[in-house]
């Protein structure tokens, strides 16, 4: 019997006049949580957390959530996945999911990307071509000066290093590179969000007095990095840097109650926070976005 094969996770909803529509890059399964999260406390003080939180206290899983804005001017991507490089683990799927919801890689208009990891870059290229061939490009300044820089060669950011000039510096000649506040198109915004990469974004998009903060990487576990913000995560390069922005990105977004779409959250990854304890506590969108 042949296995039937689904299309990607997408969903979809209205901020204002823009239509946000989250795709379900992928997922995977990480073992001792420990190591990654919270990896300057106890392993049991990290199993303790999960276990008060009906989560499994061995593992995780990981997902990965690009999105696509659509403004009725412009069709933007917002970070691109694992592409062709992920697609043997069962990654790499946001290609197909943009087609499944009704959108053509000749109709993006722009990329906009948070930061350059791999899983935020590696669908940039298919098959040795543009995968969006009409886009421009847009990331940070400091990011891409220090991910480009060969300083990198010889030292832990040596792959990441080579990733970028693989997958990002062929897109240099369309590239705007932001510094804090720099508009991306009207009502979208770039807001500076060291640590987990040194130069990091969050983008802050508004349509018709409706807010949405795109968070990328500044939280990635809706328990253990937004519950814990000052635990230290095994992939943020300044982990005292990355626990400050944290807690300066999510005070702002839970005082002003803005939804925000983490790349990471538990999919369609939007969602809400409020103060609790000493972090936040994490609350998925339902149908507030429907009315």
């Amino acid at each position: 019997m042949t296995a039937v094969v689904l299309p990607p996770d997408t969903h979809h909803f209205k901020l204002g006049s823009c239509t946000i529509t989250v795709v379900k890059d992928g997922a995977n399964i990480l073992d001792n949580p420990w190591e990654i999260f919270g990896s300057n406390q106890a392993p049991e003080t990290v199993q303790k957390l999960l276990a008060q939180n009906f989560l499994p206290t061995e593992k995780l899983v990981n997902s990965y959530a690009p999105a696509i804005i659509d403004t009725g001017t412009d069709v933007i991507v917002v970070d691109t996945g694992f592409g062709p490089a992920g697609r043997a683990r069962g990654l790499g799927r946001f290609r197909e999911g943009l087609k499944a919801v009704g959108y053509t890689p000749e109709q993006v208009t722009v990329v906009a990307l948070t930061h350059l990891h791999g899983d935020h870059i590696s669908g940039l290229i298919e098959d040795g071509a543009p995968a969006f061939p009409n886009a421009r490009y847009v990331t940070g300044e400091i990011e891409y000066e220090f991910w480009t820089d060969k300083a990198r060669e010889g030292t832990p950011a040596e792959g990441g290093h080579k990733a970028v000039l693989a997958n990002v510096v062929p897109f240099a000649e369309k590239m705007t590179f932001l510094k804090e506040g720099d508009q991306i198109v009207n009502g979208m915004t770039a807001m500076l969000a060291p640590g987990h990469t040194p130069g990091h974004l969050v983008f802050h998009l508004q349509s018709d007095g409706k807010q949405l903060v795109m968070t990328g990487d500044v939280a990635n576990h809706y328990i253990l990095s937004l519950g814990r913000p000052d635990w230290e995560v095994r992939f943020d390069a300044d982990k005292i840097q990355a626990a400050k922005t944290r807690r300066r990105v999510f005070d702002m977004i839970s005082a002003d109650r803005i939804p925000f779409l983490g790349f990471h959250m538990p999919f369609p990854a939007v969602g809400f926070v409020e103060k609790h304890q000493d972090g936040f506590r994490y609350i998925p969108k339902t149908y507030q976005f429907d009315l």
